[in-house]
């Protein structure tokens, strides 16, 4: 029977998950103490919490959330890093950690209601973020512009030199005449 600090446990993961927006499956074996309170403070930063979890209570809380693909990740020594904010920061987060001290490793991870596996979270932790992919669509809408702008400034300077050609032609007749 479980007891009520387990069931407050599940209930409290549960409603975190149900919360978050992007979600990193972790195997934190081989972190001292010290490396996960930094590691705690570099999520903390982002809006991130860091839950070191019994794998039954993990899945209960999955399957509680409605979240039972999550069940085949829950296995072994399980850190879950759990955002509510961006839904890439905390992939981002758990990555920059992981290039800096080589110890811990990302078992998978949740995008929404998507559950990636961990080469995924690690391509989705490379990607530029929300402001620098705006800055290059920008750019390339502005580039498209500019080129449109110019292409028709061409034709209308072929129709103006059509014109004013059409017009002299006109004047040298009228003239003749």
């Amino acid at each position: 029977m479980p007891t009520q600090r387990k069931v407050d446990s599940v209930e409290e993961i549960a409603e975190k998950l149900k919360r978050t927006t992007g979600l990193v499956i972790t195997d934190y074996r081989g972190l001292s103490v010290a490396q996960l309170q930094d590691l705690r403070r570099r999520l903390d930063a982002a809006d991130v919490d860091y839950l070191v979890v019994k794998n039954t209570l993990a899945r209960r809380a999955a399957a509680e959330s409605g979240l039972d693909a999550l069940q085949a990740e829950l296995v072994g020594p399980v850190g879950l890093a759990i955002g509510y904010a961006d839904s890439v920061i905390t992939a981002k987060v758990v990555n920059d950690f992981i290039k800096q001290t080589r110890l811990l490793a990302i078992k998978g991870g949740l995008l929404g209601k998507q559950v990636l596996d961990a080469d995924t979270v690690k391509i989705l932790a490379e990607l530029p973020s929300r402001d620098a992919l705006l800055g290059q669509l920008a750019g390339t809408l502005n580039h498209s512009v500019a080129q449109l702008a110019g292409a028709m400034q061409g034709a209308i300077n072929k129709l103006a030199s059509g014109l004013e050609t059409y017009r002299q032609k006109l004047e040298a007749a009228g003239a003749a005449s």
